[in-house]
């Protein structure tokens, strides 16, 4: 079993770096070389802006190298507890900003001829007991009455054509959702943007930042670069540099596993239905075919700020006994891969954007930023560039969490009640 994300170990690295030091006089500069800083070079550059990109370490090394490899449409929450917390408007613009994000996604790799194996596969969320049958009906019939009517519900029996595990009683299934191979998708993003005439410079973090009267100066380890604006893409791993979002930010580990190749009647008798799944538990797993049809198996198995190897090895025998107790035929099965990663959470978990501190941002994409940050990078390069309107996420209020200095020390109380409500009927 290897260490590492299947993503970055089954694409290649993108090779076309800046080399030598870093310099230059820039009109913006973007920190994070994640899919929402890529997007937003590609954009910029494309648009004839002279624009810099810094990533501390390699391009998708972050959650966008990190995740599940869903591109699921819609939000986490109802779209009536997200009308209830946001207001009509807000829910609306946060709905389709997911919906577009994807249809973007799909445009880019057919523009930029990515081959990264996009699919439109479908999502379905799974009820994970019996009591939350009901919720989720409740929740799919509104989806389909306000904004999705290609949603559709999926008895205990229809299931059976999906997902053979005992461990579900029904499902709600969003046809407009998506898949992808992540690591191939982030470099040929990056391959993308360079193309267009960005310059992009990795492992360069940014240990300093001073403002001047034009703009900013951005200080790295083998460099320094000046530019007019500044936006900031690093979510979960946002620098000390930048404190003000760290107060806002609770990073929490997420874990995955990946199996060997499945054989075809493996997966005959586990996901025939080859779409992305995650349950409704509290504490929830998530889980779809990679491309070349391995198990790919995650969740929050435990709540930390910590990614590690130490980690990712307790995380990945507690992810494999969570997996065999839903697919008990996959037991002899062996894991391949094992990981960790962090994912950038909000206090309500909806995402944020705008201009604050000094730089234009985007992060708290609180665990579904894969599907939306590509639209949100494009989001910041109009904003960037004077459009206005361009930020569906404006007006969003975005307090710091009580308590928190940008080290969550309270991630473990928060995880052992949630457990317990999932050990609830």
């Amino acid at each position: 079993m290897r260490f590492a994300s299947y993503w970055h170990e089954t694409s290649t690295s993108f090779a076309m770096g800046t080399a030598g030091p870093v310099s230059g006089d820039f009109e913006v500069a973007v920190i994070g070389a994640g899919f929402t800083g890529l997007s937003a070079a590609r954009k910029l550059a494309q648009s004839g802006v002279k624009v810099a990109l810094l990533e501390a370490e390699h391009v998708g090394y972050g959650a966008s190298g990190r995740n599940g490899g869903h591109l699921n449409s819609g939000h986490f929450a109802s779209f009536g507890a997200a009308k209830q917390h946001l207001g009509e408007d807000r829910a609306r613009r946060l709905w389709r900003a997911y919906d577009d994000s994807i249809d973007l996604i799909e445009r880019i790799i057919e523009d930029e001829k990515i081959a990264c194996d996009f699919r439109r596969g479908g999502k379905i969320k799974l009820a994970s007991k019996p009591s939350h049958v009901a919720k989720l009906q409740t929740m799919c019939a509104e989806i389909r009455r306000e904004v999705d009517p290609s949603a559709e519900w999926l008895t205990r029996e229809d299931l059976r054509k999906e997902v053979i595990s005992d461990a579900f009683h029904g499902g709600i299934l969003s046809p407009k959702s998506a898949m992808m191979h992540m690591g191939r998708y982030a470099n040929g993003l990056a391959q993308a943007a360079h193309r267009h005439g960005a310059a992009i410079w990795e492992r360069s973090p940014v240990t300093a930042r001073e403002r001047m009267r034009n703009g900013w100066r951005l200080n790295t380890p083998t460099g320094t670069l000046t530019a007019r604006q500044v936006i900031l893409a690093t979510d979960a791993y946002t620098p000390s540099t930048f404190n003000y979002f760290r107060r806002r930010l609770m990073p929490i580990a997420s874990f995955i596993i990946v199996t060997r190749p499945l054989t075809s009647q493996e997966i005959a008798t586990t996901l025939p239905g080859n779409r992305n799944f995650t349950n409704s538990l509290n504490i929830a797993n998530y889980f779809r075919l990679t491309p070349d049809n391995r198990m790919l198996f995650g969740g929050r198995a435990r709540f930390s700020a910590i990614s590690n190897q130490k980690s990712n090895v307790s995380s990945g025998q507690l992810l494999r006994q969570q997996m065999v107790s839903v697919f008990p035929q996959l037991a002899n099965v062996e894991i391949d891969y094992c990981w960790g990663g962090l994912v950038g959470c909000t206090q309500d978990r909806y995402p944020r954007a705008g201009s604050a501190d000094g730089v234009i941002y985007s992060m708290g994409y609180s665990g579904h930023g894969a599907q939306l940050s590509t639209f949100m990078g494009n989001a910041l390069a109009d904003m960037a560039m004077g459009q206005k309107d361009a930020n569906p996420l404006d007006g969003f209020a975005w307090p710091a969490v009580p308590l928190h200095a940008g080290n969550p020390w309270f991630l473990p109380i928060v995880g052992t009640y949630y457990r317990m409500k999932d050990l609830m009927p």
